[in-house]
């Protein structure tokens, strides 16, 4: 959390490889991140990263289908494989009878629960959300607070969350107050 221009979304783009530090080093499950060459990086970053945006990010030409699918391309995952992982998600966030909409076909809420099934789809450890709910209404984004909290607590993902929301911070269990782009507090939550 902090004020507009605190480098709060610096920071999480810089935690999942998209940016580099302007200075001191970044380590991630114990690699020397700065040091690494770009294909290491990109590994790193397929295999262990998922992004939720505030505006979504679908790519509009695509299905909500197509849309989760995109990543498992690129990491070059076999067609039975991609079915049953699309399959187990589109019923997970009970959007199956939404899989061959596209995006403007959607209600901001499922736009956003399209987008994380599709961060979600390459099973990554961390899910970085930039103002995940930002766009949506209370009801809509108490429910991906919600979905949030499930995936950390059942699926052990750990959720990284940019927020201007008291109330969203809350679901965390951890707050770091963030200013002039350096750390101020840090706050466990109980």
């Amino acid at each position: 959390m902090g004020p507009s221009g605190a480098g709060k979304s610096t920071l999480l783009n810089i935690i999942g490889m998209l940016e580099e530090p302007t200075y001191g080093t970044y380590e991630f499950l114990g690699e020397n991140v700065t040091s690494l060459n770009e294909r290491k990086r990109i590994e790193l970053y397929r295999n262990h990263i998922g992004f939720v945006f505030q505006a979504y990010h679908l790519i509009d030409e695509m299905t909500v289908y197509e849309n989760i699918e995109a990543p498992l391309l690129y990491k070059k995952i076999g067609s039975s494989e991609r079915a049953s992982r699309i399959a187990d998600l589109l019923d997970r966030f009970n959007i199956v009878a939404k899989k061959d909409l596209f995006p403007n076909q959607l209600s901001g809420g499922q736009q956003q629960l399209v987008g994380i099934a599709r961060a979600l789809a390459a099973q990554p450890s961390i899910i970085l959300a930039d103002e995940p709910t930002g766009n949506l209404q209370s009801a809509q984004a108490e429910e991906i607070m919600g979905l949030f909290k499930k995936l950390n607590e059942e699926d052990g993902i750990t959720i990284i969350q940019v927020t201007h929301s008291e109330k969203n911070a809350q679901y965390g269990s951890r707050i770091l107050h963030i200013a002039d782009g350096l750390v101020k507090e840090d706050v466990q939550v109980s």
